[in-house]
C-alpha cells in the first residue's frame, strides 16, 4: 500500500542516530519504567493506544507499546518520522483519513485502522530527537492545548527515564571493569565463574579455570616505579586478550594476578592456551622511559569438576598449583 509522501528525513540524521544509538537501547528487555509511562500517558489522555517509539535508520523501534500489539515499524510507514521533523510540536493528525501524510498508511487502511494519532518528540540533552511518545486511537480526536503540554511533559519524563538508565548501566559497568587496564575485575569474574559452575552442573558442558601471576613484575614496580608497572600491565593485559578466543573471559583479579575462564571442551587447549599466553607475555617489551623490560608468568589450572561444590574451593585448587610453579 502506497504513502502518499515519502518519509522525511532530518538535516542532522547522521548525528541523531549516533546520539540515539549511544545509550545502548535498541532491541533491550522491557522495563517497567517505561511500561508505566506508557501506560499512564494512555489512562491520562484516553487513548487506547501508547507507545514510546525510537527511530533508528530503518524502523520505528517501540521501547514500550500499550495497546499496538507489535514490537516495531517500518520507518517508512511511522507516524513517528514525521513528528520528529519538528523538535518542539507536538504533531497532533485528528483525522487520519483526511490528513494527505497518512492517508494511504497501512496502519489506517488496514489494521488496526488508526484514525487518530500525537506524538510529542523525544529531545535529548544534545537536542536530537530520538523518537517519540504517542497516541492513537480509532476513532478521529482532538487534543486540547493542555493535553498537547501533557503529552510534552510525559517526552520530557521518557528523556529522564532514557537518561537514567544510561547512567545506570555505565556505573554498573564500571563497577565490573578494572580501570587501568579495561579487562573485567574480580567482581565481574566471580560473578561469571558463579553462573558457570551452575551452568556446567546442569548442561554437562566442561571449562577450565586458570590463574596467573606475573614474574619478576615487583622488580620492575621497585626499580622504575609503579607508573611504568602500569604500562606492563595495560601491555600484558592485551598481550593475554590477543591468545583467547571471543567467548572465553580474561579478568584482572588484582595487583599482577590474571583469571582465566576457558569455555568448552578444554583438552585441545590443555597445553597451547598456557604455552602461547606465556610466550606473548615473556617478550620484551620497551617502557616509555625507553628501557626494555621483561616479565614471566606462572599458571595454575584446573578443570571444572562435578564434585566442585562452590566457587572458593575452585579457586582454592587453582591457586595452589599456581603457587605451586610459582616456587619452582
Amino acid at each position: 500500500m502506497r504513502q502518499s509522501v515519502s518519509c522525511p528525513v532530518p538535516a542532522n540524521e547522521p548525528q541523531r542516530i549516533a546520539s540515539l544509538y549511544a545509550y545502548d537501547i535498541l532491541d533491550s528487555l522491557p522495563e517497567m519504567d517505561f511500561d508505566t509511562l506508557a501506560s499512564v500517558a494512555a489512562n491520562a489522555l484516553k487513548m487506547p493506544a501508547a507507545v514510546i517509539g525510537l527511530m533508528d535508520s530503518e524502523r520505528l523501534w517501540f521501547k514500550s507499546q500499550i495497546g499496538l500489539g507489535v514490537t516495531h515499524l517500518d520507518r517508512s510507514i511511522a507516524f513517528c518520522a514525521h513528528a520528529i521533523m519538528r523538535p518542539d510540536e507536538v504533531l497532533v493528525s485528528e483525522d487520519l483519513t483526511k490528513d494527505a501524510r497518512f492517508v494511504h498508511n497501512p496502519l489506517v487502511t488496514n489494521a488496526p485502522n488508526l484514525r487518530f494519532y500525537a506524538g510529542a518528540p523525544l529531545i535529548n540533552q544534545q537536542g536530537y530527537a530520538l523518537g517519540t511518545i504517542a497516541v492513537a486511537d480509532t476513532q478521529p480526536r482532538t487534543l486540547s492545548d493542555a493535553e498537547k503540554q501533557l503529552l510534552k511533559d510525559f517526552a520530557k519524563l521518557v528523556i529522564l527515564a532514557i537518561e537514567s538508565r544510561k547512567t545506570a548501566t555505565l556505573l554498573q559497568k564500571l563497577a565490573m571493569t578494572d580501570q587501568l587496564t579495561g579487562l573485567p575485575n574480580r567482581v565481574h569474574f566471580e560473578r561469571v565463574l558463579n553462573a558457570e559452575i551452575s551452568h556446567a552442573k546442569r548442561s554437562k558442558i566442561p571449562f577450565k579455570l586458570y590463574l596467573m601471576d606475573l614474574d619478576n613484575f615487583k622488580w620492575i614496580n621497585d626499580t622504575f616505579g609503579h607508573p611504568a608497572g602500569d604500562e606492563v600491565l595495560q601491555e600484558v593485559s592485551q598481550r593475554m586478550l590477543n591468545e583467547i578466543r571471543a567467548e572465553d573471559l580474561l579478568a584482572r583479579l588484582g595487583g599482577d594476578e590474571f583469571g582465566l575462564i576457558v569455555r568448552g571442551d578444554c583438552s585441545q587447549f590443555k597445553d597451547t592456551i598456557t604455552s602461547r599466553m606465556a610466550y606473548a607475555v615473556s617478550a620484551p617489551l620497551t617502557l616509555s622511559n625507553g628501557s626494555e623490560v621483561s616479565v614471566g608468568m606462572s599458571i595454575g589450572s584446573v578443570a571444572f569438576s562435578e564434585s566442585v561444590d562452590s566457587i572458593g574451593e575452585l579457586l582454592g585448587v587453582a591457586d595452589e598449583l599456581l603457587y605451586q610453579q610459582k616456587r619452582k
